[in-house]
């Protein structure tokens, strides 16, 4: 039943409110029966609204909601009195969310912090008034705006999962055992290949009240970036995280090849993956002895940091956990630092100008 409340994709039909016509009212009085424009604007229709929730984990809560409609403004009216503004539709999306037309494709924007908040498909703007009108040459204006029409949009939303460390690997490579012995998640785990059909995230218990999040990535298989297996439906997940965690069965035929194959579904289906950190676990090494670890030793890549686990006997399991944690902290480190120059950067270029 988890699984299925796992949603991270959707496809909503979005219609903003109208805004509301201005006013054409003269103002009358007992003594003042010929008095001037007095119409007052209209209000503007209501905005559908994405706003970022750390709390939430899933689209589940859009998965049945087909179409969002947000509230008409008010029309204006008499003393200048502007009409009310129309209700604004607030939608709670995770972090790592992203909007995009669904006729063209185009990305929107993307949500990625706590109650951020950002206008999906604005409202229709509120007509003026004849107040707004009035001027030296024409003191009694008799006309007025027509509120703005509403939008009606198709709108996808797609969820990339937020964490620091993803597991990467074929199926039943032991990524849901590893992920269960790391962290309280409870995946589904059983001895055939695509147990996980969903991501899984867990959140890992380090030193000293120290932490950091674990997605389990369903398996890649080769040709994924062509669609084959579950296809791009999991790929852009891996998008989202810091560090990427290739875990190889060290019964495989050949390490080095499977590393290769899955670094090169990850090139061919973003190049950029290829910038992040990354390090290579070989799994289920409880079934092998250290003569044969020796053994597997010279089919390993030089070029990324590796360790032999066990996942059942928690062989090297700390050591793993030490890695994990002092790649995702550099990792830290580094955005912060671009983070901080960026401010800096922006103030120098404006003084050059």
């Amino acid at each position: 039943m988890a699984e299925q409340n796992f949603v991270d994709y959707v496809k909503i039909c979005c219609r903003s409110g109208h805004g509301g016509a201005g006013s054409k009212h003269f103002f009358r009085s007992k003594h003042n029966p010929k008095g001037g424009p007095d119409g007052g604007d209209g209000g503007r229709g209501g905005h559908i609204i994405l706003r970022g929730n750390r709390n939430v984990w899933t689209l589940l809560a859009l998965k049945y909601r087909k179409h969002v409609i947000a509230g008409n403004g008010v029309n204006g009216s008499e003393n200048n009195s502007t009409g009310a503004f129309g209700a604004d539709v607030i939608l709670e999306v995770p972090l790592g969310t992203v909007a995009r037309d669904a006729e063209t494709g185009e990305v929107d924007f993307e949500i990625t912090r706590h109650e951020e908040e950002r206008i999906l498909v604005p409202g229709g703007r509120g007509g003026k008034g004849n107040s707004f009108f009035k001027s030296p040459t024409n003191q009694t204006p008799r006309f007025a705006q027509p509120g703005e029409e509403g939008l009606e949009q198709w709108k996808i939303l797609e969820l990339k999962v937020l964490a620091d460390v993803g597991l990467v690997g074929f199926p039943n490579a032991g990524k849901s055992t590893f992920l269960s012995v790391m962290t309280a998640a409870k995946p589904e785990i059983a001895p055939y290949p695509f147990t996980t059909i969903v991501p899984n995230l867990g959140i890992v218990q380090y030193r000293d009240g120290r932490s950091f999040a674990i997605a389990d990535i369903p398996g890649i298989i080769e040709d994924a970036h062509l669609g084959k297996g579950l296809g791009h439906r999991f790929l852009r997940h891996i998008e989202r995280n810091a560090t990427l965690l290739f875990m190889v069965p060290c019964e495989a035929e050949d390490i080095n090849k499977e590393f290769n194959i899955l670094l090169s579904e990850l090139r061919h289906y973003n190049p950029e993956l290829l910038d992040k950190p990354r390090i290579l676990a070989i799994t289920k090494c409880d079934m092998i002895d250290q003569e044969l670890i020796e053994m597997l030793k010279p089919g390993i890549p030089r070029d990324v940091p590796h360790i032999f686990i066990s996942s059942v006997t928690g062989m090297n399991i700390d050591r793993l956990k030490d890695l994990l944690w002092e790649t995702v902290n550099t990792h830290r480190a580094q955005l912060m630092e671009i983070e901080n120059a960026e401010p800096e950067r922006a103030a120098f270029e404006w003084e050059e100008e």
